[in-house]
């Protein structure tokens, strides 16, 4: 079974299927925001949508970090490595990319076990 959740005509946010969690890109609300604060905003979204699917960041298999500048990836790790619990960190790439909105400094796709 397939379950999606705040499906639009363009994207599902989050899919479910064989007990793992697909989450859409993860943007910041605050465009004009540093990348601290950008950060803790998509990991907000990442953490409330997967408690809707009945997981969290300790069951996070893989993520894909894209940065619109890689002078973000200390700030950006900052924070990232403060939300991931200890022992329990994702596969992860992290590759700068240009981002659909200007003001957009990071989005994070994350893959989950349920």
């Amino acid at each position: 079974m397939i379950q999606r959740f705040d499906v639009g005509p363009r994207l599902s946010e989050m899919v479910v299927h064989n007990g793992t969690v697909y989450l859409a890109g993860q943007v910041p609300d605050s465009e004009a925001a540093d990348i601290a604060t950008q950060t803790r905003e998509v990991l907000a979204s990442i953490d409330a949508l997967l408690a809707r699917a009945g997981s969290d960041n300790t069951k996070i298999l893989r993520a894909q970090i894209f940065l619109a500048d890689l002078a973000d990836f200390p700030g950006m790790n900052a924070v990232w490595e403060s939300w991931v619990p200890a022992g329990q960190a994702p596969a992860r790439a992290t590759v700068q990319a240009r981002l659909a909105r200007p003001g957009w400094r990071v989005e994070i796709v994350v893959t989950a076990a349920v």
